[in-house]
């Protein structure tokens, strides 16, 4: 008799609610509209604003669709402040006081720049050769990916799709540069590189491919593009190309290139911080109780990590985590210090009112994080080991 007593409580309790994700949530998308949200970045304005901004993606349609997103209260509260179409795969950066996004036109599209003289609430559009369209010709993929100053010129690197075979071996990578003071709407400004595809035998026949790189002053003052590199087993790396310093030549390698790189087999954003004289990441390193996994789907930890020489890397302190690597991820993590915080804006998998995520890589949520005093964190700060 107590037995049914137990039963219909149990079928009559209400259901737990659902665990929230970590950080401030400043867009959702839930996981029954089948419309994940991507390429996350972050900017903070001259006047002090914050701008996020994200894409779309889907099963069925890849897209061509970008939200921008503004917050007046250091990230506590969000509102949407465009929509635009025919950009994707973008990443927002300022520049001499203005917003820029910057990426492609659609999946595979056109290299597209636009600039916004009001925050992000109205946006130029790309047309032409003038007005924003700096490569038409190829297929081009890239992320939110950072932006620099060197020697007068404002690097930026990106990828095409052109070489052969399907998603990650057609990756080649390139670097985009224009002088500083150009109108970086102008294709005319823009330099590129020349392109460099994979060998297949690179890491002993384990090399998938690169993309997603980052512009990266190095320490002796020349440029680089660190990249992304596709392996599936642990260790995770980074590969190095060497840029000439007028844009020009792209050159990689093999035997010093690759880098162990924390997390290495997904997208990173390295920055340097002349403070502590040290380049630090977000990544999305493997712990050790989830090493085996298929290292590319390991997305439920973001790690804070640092090197003082672009090529040794330490892992600081574990910032989020969740046990679950199937349906839990916390990745393509856009980042910036303000100060002595560092803020993120990051592409979020995690429970949802209606159920959960439909993976760890089809995120439905896009949300906002602050760590005060990065740059003290430690091991012993971590939310897990």
């Amino acid at each position: 008799m107590s037995r049914s007593i137990l039963v219909v409580i149990a079928l009559i309790a209400p259901a737990a609610a659902a665990e929230p994700p970590p950080g401030i949530v400043i867009d959702f998308s839930p996981t029954a509209d089948k419309q994940y949200i991507g390429s996350p970045s972050i900017a903070v304005l001259p006047d002090g604003a914050y701008a996020a901004s994200h894409d779309f993606f889907s099963p069925r349609n890849m897209g061509d669709r970008t939200h921008v997103f503004r917050s007046t209260d250091r990230g506590q509260t969000w509102t949407k402040s465009a929509e635009l179409t025919g950009q994707w795969w973008s990443g927002l950066f300022v520049h001499r006081g203005k917003l820029y996004l910057m990426g492609t036109s659609m999946a595979y599209g056109a290299c597209v720049i636009r600039r916004s003289d009001d925050g992000g609430s109205t946006w130029t559009e790309p047309k032409d050769g003038a007005s924003g369209i700096i490569l038409a010709e190829g297929k081009y993929h890239t992320s939110s990916m950072p932006v620099v100053i060197h020697d007068g010129r404002l690097w930026r690197a990106m990828e095409d799709g052109d070489g052969p075979g399907g998603w990650g071996s057609h990756f080649r990578a390139f670097m985009l540069s224009a002088p500083e003071d150009a109108d970086l709407l102008a294709a005319k400004n823009w330099t590129a590189s020349n392109r460099l595809g994979r060998d297949p035998a690179w890491l002993d026949g384990k090399f998938g491919g690169w993309l997603e790189g980052n512009a990266v002053v190095t320490p002796a003052g020349g440029i680089v593009d660190i990249l992304r590199v596709d392996t599936k087993t642990q260790p995770e790396y980074a590969a190095i190309i060497e840029i000439s310093a007028d844009g020009r030549e792209a050159k990689f390698d093999a035997a010093s290139g690759f880098i162990a790189f924390p997390g290495g087999a997904k997208k990173f954003n390295i920055r340097y911080d002349a403070t502590s004289k040290h380049y630090w990441s977000l990544a999305n390193v493997a712990l050790a109780k989830h090493a085996n996994e298929v290292a590319p789907r390991v997305r439920n930890a973001v790690a804070l990590v640092r090197s003082a020489d672009l090529r040794k890397w330490e892992t600081r302190s574990v910032l989020l985590y969740h046990p679950d690597v199937k349906f839990h991820g916390f990745q393509y993590a856009d980042w910036l210090m303000e100060g002595d915080d560092l803020i993120a804006a990051i592409r979020t998998a995690h429970d949802e009112p209606a159920g959960q995520a439909h993976n760890q890589h089809d995120a439905n949520y896009l949300t906002f994080h602050r760590w005060e005093g990065f740059r003290e964190l430690t091991m012993a700060d971590s939310v897990a080991h």
